[in-house]
């Protein structure tokens, strides 16, 4: 197995490559044309780890995730919140009032779209936000930018004509890191732990209120719950189930048992420490 790849979706300079150099600064980011194309390199053993954004503050839930978690047997072993500053950037030498067109991923300009208005500038889509900044070196006529990431500037020699050009601040991804091996970490008491689990319905009236009940019961706090429909059938619906807590913690081995209970093919894919921005969210809506 590779040692020091950590694959990713999208051009160099997306924001998930932007991830992987502020979690894993020292490993090499290895760019993928797909979300499967990444997971699978670290299944073949061709990556150590995959960067993968699992929902958007703002777009919501990247659902294709879902769908192919269950095709694999890696585990999530951390997880990542990166605040999405869109820049808007354009070839050296450029200034705002040369500008006539900017470029981007459709939901970045979405998110844009009151400052891009402000500038007067034509919109056009592109499949991802780095891509939009590469494509600018081939275009010869002056007068165009796009929103990307600062990373995507620095990598492509660009110009960043102004940070933070998105309307709204806030904006921000949560990523997983995955892995082929399970990498259980050790139950402390000052940590607070989140598990992610998998899981399907048995076909039981109420087998979905009475399984989740069991966390309830137990004190267990339910952070946040999918659901995605795993087969072709359209019969089987699906569960992705993030807790707060530790399966080492006696209240959580008592919300699996009833869980299990009430479900089948339950699978705990990762326990891993809170993120620091999630501890942070949690500690200001308690005040």
């Amino acid at each position: 197995m590779s040692t020091n790849i950590i694959a990713y979706q999208g051009h160099k300079g997306a924001y998930s490559h932007l991830s992987c150099h502020h979690v894993y600064p020292k490993m090499e980011a290895f760019a993928c044309e797909s979300f499967a194309d990444a997971m699978f390199m670290v299944e073949r053993g061709e990556a150590q780890l995959a960067m993968i954004p699992l929902e958007n503050s703002t777009a919501g839930r990247v659902e294709e995730i879902y769908r192919l978690m269950p095709k694999t047997q890696l585990h999530i072993i951390s997880e990542h919140f990166e605040p999405v500053n869109h820049c808007l950037v354009a070839k050296k030498g450029t200034k705002i009032s040369d500008l006539r067109t900017v470029s981007s991923h459709p939901q970045a300009l979405a998110q844009c779209d009151s400052n891009i208005k402000s500038l007067n500038l034509a919109q056009v889509a592109s499949l991802d936000t780095a891509g939009a900044a590469e494509a600018l070196l081939s275009i010869e006529e002056p007068g165009h930018a796009a929103i990307a990431s600062s990373l995507a500037a620095e990598l492509y020699d660009l110009d960043i004509l102004r940070e933070n050009f998105q309307d709204k601040t806030g904006n921000t991804t949560r990523f997983v890191i995955l892995a082929k091996d399970s990498h259980m970490p050790k139950l402390e008491p000052d940590i607070t732990f989140i598990t992610t689990i998998m899981f399907t319905v048995r076909n039981l009236p109420a087998a979905l209120y009475k399984g989740l009940g069991g966390f309830a019961t137990n004190g267990v706090n339910a952070v946040k719950l999918e659901s995605y429909m795993a087969s072709d059938t359209m019969q089987a619906t699906s569960f992705h189930l993030d807790v707060e807590g530790h399966p080492e913690q006696k209240k959580m081995q008592y919300a699996l048992q009833e869980l299990d209970f009430f479900a089948k093919e339950v699978r705990i894919i990762g326990t891993y420490p809170a993120h620091i921005f999630r501890v942070k969210h949690n500690e200001r809506t308690q005040d």
